[in-house]
């Protein structure tokens, strides 16, 4: 227990830690938060595309398509339902990783592979391209899109690469030490649905693409690896890639001869006509994620702030600066328990054979650092998945390096295995959700009483 000026905190500051983060995921629900943003009166939609807001009527299109990609596709498809129920139908494909318990009338599901793409995968793209070839100037298609679409739905551009060759082609990316934007360059060129082509696909149709995003701002090309807006890549950054990381002969034969034959085709720009009738609208990310954290933390009683700066860092330096950040904030306001709030993905190579991720990855970090202080922090996904483990992540504060002493636990040597999630779960302080039906980005939350 800890007092403080205001509230007197009947619960343990690990306990505090997990019901903001609880809170925060009931907070950003996103069936509901689609009602609140599409904004239906009668026939119109509220639409807000690039700070311009604009209204559509629904009853000027002859039919609706609807195309979702994404781990949080379901409640997506279903939030979907909500705002064109009862008037209006939807045909749609579904993609998503598991089996959603609840499919809205009209949407044809498919159980897609993530982090490597499946058959399903194909399937699933086959039949969005064949559905967007229907669409004319008289069809209204949604794209909902959400974290994991760039192996949900896929499809080689060239009939000539296999599945194979695209599972190939993800494990040399993902483990050629290339960032993400790289990675995705290389990717888009060689996708049939990637890099704006599922636009493409539906030229004269409307269309309007809804995004709860993982990635940072201004980076939205990245979402499921921008399958409806223009790309910024081009050709040149895939050759380039290839070259610089050495990839050519690790690459399926299949590849490698698109490669060196310069066959590969540009994808579309800014400016393109595919793109005229097309708006983007982002439902949720950073700012609603932190929105709904803040408030949390204030209802529990904690100054709190919230702060960016450490996406994309390596782990251990992302440790140190927060809970510097921590202590700044505690001793501007030494009568009251504070809370920082952070998001992101954060770099954590795995070194060993173990079960975890880097959000338990992360939390096992700070154990040595918060031993004996007055210090939680926890750190999860809000996916409800943490790398290869069954949870969401974890939660450690100033008792857990004794309490793992006493069970015979050596937190360097569960880090060094990349055991991050059997550390915590022998502790009792793993974070376990289930899938959220969500994905926007990692949230750590870290309270000093």
């Amino acid at each position: 227990m800890f007092t403080c000026g205001f509230i007197l905190c009947v619960e343990s500051l690990k306990n505090t830690a997990r019901r903001i983060f609880q809170q925060t995921l009931a907070a950003i629900d996103i069936p509901a938060t689609m009602e609140r943003a599409l904004d239906r009166h009668g026939g119109r939609i509220r639409v807000v595309s690039e700070g311009c807001e604009e209204r559509i009527d629904l009853a000027a299109y002859s039919r609706i398509a609807a195309i979702v990609i994404g781990k949080a596709g379901a409640a997506m498809a279903q939030g979907l339902a909500r705002v064109l129920a009862p008037e209006f139908s939807v045909r749609g494909i579904l993609a998503v990783p598991a089996s959603p318990a609840n499919v809205p009338p009209g949407f044809e599901v498919f159980l897609s592979g993530h982090p490597i793409p499946n058959e399903a995968s194909f399937a699933a793209a086959r039949a969005a391209v064949a559905l967007l070839r229907e669409c004319d100037a008289h069809t209204l298609v949604f794209f909902l899109l959400s974290g994991g679409g760039s192996a949900l739905c896929e499809l080689p551009l060239d009939d000539s690469v296999s599945l194979d060759d695209v599972r190939a082609l993800n494990r040399v990316l993902v483990g050629c030490g290339a960032p993400i934007d790289e990675i995705n360059a290389v990717r888009k060129h060689l996708s049939a649905v990637k890099g704006g082509r599922l636009a493409a696909a539906a030229p004269a149709a409307m269309k309007l693409t809804v995004g709860v995003t993982d990635v940072p701002v201004g980076r939205e090309s990245a979402l499921a690896s921008g399958p409806t807006i223009p790309d910024p890549t081009t050709v040149a950054d895939v050759y380039r890639v290839v070259a610089q990381y050495k990839l050519r002969d690790t690459l399926p034969v299949s590849l490698r001869g698109l490669l060196e034959a310069r066959r590969i085709p540009e994808t579309p720009k800014a400016g393109d006509a595919c793109f005229a009738n097309s708006r983007f609208q982002i439902l949720l990310g950073m700012h609603e994620l932190f929105h709904a954290a803040h408030r949390a933390a204030e209802a529990a009683g904690c100054v709190a702030v919230c702060d960016n700066a450490t996406d994309d860092w390596p782990l251990g330096r992302a440790a140190d600066f927060l809970l510097e950040r921590l202590g700044q904030l505690k001793a501007q306001h030494p009568a009251r328990p504070v809370c920082v709030i952070a998001d992101g993905e954060l770099s954590s190579p795995v070194t060993g054979d173990g079960i975890g991720g880097r959000n338990s990855a992360f939390v096992l970090d700070c154990v040595e650092k918060i031993a004996g202080k007055p210090i939680t922090v926890l750190s999860c996904g809000t996916d409800g998945a943490d790398g290869n483990s069954p949870a969401a992540g974890a939660v450690a504060d100033g008792e857990t390096l004794s309490r793992a002493r006493a069970a015979g636990l050596d937190p360097q040597d569960y880090f060094r295995r990349s055991d991050a999630y059997t550390f915590f779960q022998k502790l009792g302080d793993a974070v376990e959700t289930g899938p959220t039906g969500n994905n926007l980005r990692d949230l750590r939350v870290l309270l000093h009483a």
